[in-house]
């Protein structure tokens, strides 16, 4: 009997091509992905704008990691990064048993796994030369592009640690880990997509 595919978590240093892969994975295997239409669903469910979401929903500073980390103690005191995170992984769990599925960021990984929900975690890192030039593409940052590349690593670093206590790409944490700049695109969708099917038993030529 065909087994069914899991619920996929894809994490990822920042312009390495994650939203690509997933958009081209989820084609492959004939189930959805979510990303930004994720940031709707969890504004909705937090209280908090969409806008809110994008920015604090996977990245904190760390200055924030302190706040937190001081004023937690307070009884009175949330914070909106717990806010978010709060209602992103009761949307993760919700999305997770709905249906398999692809899910980006968010330590979607971790929440399922915690859930004791069938999960195969994947991380996808890059070089500075292909991230840099996928950076460009995606825009919105002024000033040094390198810069703003280790920055918002940081950022996602700094939140994973928050809220996971595992420091983000160690390969411990995830069934596989694949280098988007030396193998390519389309070669990563064809490897997890390849193992993904095998391990699970399920047919993919859709």
């Amino acid at each position: 009997m065909e087994r069914q595919l899991p619920v996929i978590t894809i994490s990822r240093q920042y312009a390495a091509y994650g939203s690509t892969i997933a958009r081209k994975l989820s084609e492959r295997l004939g189930i959805p992905f979510y990303d930004k239409d994720f940031q709707k669903r969890a504004a909705l469910e937090s209280g908090y704008g969409e806008d809110e979401v994008a920015r604090e929903g996977e990245e904190i500073s760390r200055g924030s990691m302190f706040l937190n980390t001081v004023l937690n103690n307070s009884a009175a005191y949330t914070s909106s990064h717990d806010e978010i995170n709060r209602a992103q992984r009761k949307l993760i769990l919700e999305l997770a048993r709905e249906h398999p599925c692809i899910i980006i960021g968010r330590c979607s990984d971790y929440t399922l796994k915690q859930a004791g929900i069938d999960v195969f975690r994947v991380f996808l890192h890059a070089d500075l030369k292909s991230r840099k030039a996928h950076a460009k593409e995606l825009g919105g940052y002024t000033g040094d592009v390198l810069k703003y590349i280790a920055h918002r690593d940081q950022l996602r670093e700094n939140y994973c640690k928050q809220y996971t206590g595992h420091v983000m790409g160690d390969s411990r944490h995830y069934e596989i880990s694949l280098d988007v700049g030396a193998i390519g695109i389309e070669t990563c969708v064809d490897v997890l997509a390849k193992i993904i099917t095998e391990k699970y038993g399920v047919n993919h030529e859709r």
